[in-house]
């Protein structure tokens, strides 16, 4: 497993245990997040970035992700799938170091792992459509490392 894909996952559960139980954000990364990571500064950082951004964008992300579930009402959605999709989309929007391939097939796997058994398809189509339209939108803003497979994208979108 990869260092990232374990912050994906520990952010997923520091997303949920916020969601259900409130409280102070920095006690949430201080007992949930950092006592995983303490030998890597680097995932630590990216993991902490991840959850504070994620629960920075939840409004937009939520809006996104209910304009491309038209046949769902937000609350209906499993909660799980709704707080991978909601890190996705900040992935997209916050982090322009990550190719958002890598978004799909991470957060995919996250939702396959902790969620349930239709899960990664669903995440798949929902962030698939979500990664086009913000794309059309020239709402991504990637760089470096994060424009790898945007070529594809050029070419879906154009067509």
């Amino acid at each position: 497993m990869s260092s990232r894909r374990e912050a994906r996952e520990r952010v997923l559960q520091a997303l949920y245990a916020q969601e259900i139980g409130g409280g102070r954000i920095e006690h949430t990364i201080e007992h949930l997040i950092k006592p995983h990571f303490r030998e890597d500064r680097k995932i630590l950082n990216f993991a902490r970035s991840l959850f504070i951004r994620t629960l920075d964008v939840q409004q937009e992300a939520d809006e996104i992700i209910d304009e491309h579930t038209r046949n769902w009402e937000l609350a209906r959605i499993a909660l799980l799938d709704r707080l991978v999709l909601r890190m996705a989309i900040c992935e997209f929007l916050e982090f322009e170091d990550i190719p958002p391939k890598v978004t799909i097939n991470e957060c995919i796997e996250v939702a396959k792992s902790f969620s349930t058994d239709n899960s990664g398809t669903f995440v798949n189509g929902v962030l698939d459509a979500a990664l086009t339209d913000l794309h059309k939108k020239g709402r991504l803003k990637k760089s470096g490392r994060g424009l790898i497979g945007m070529q594809s994208l050029d070419q879906r979108t154009n067509s």
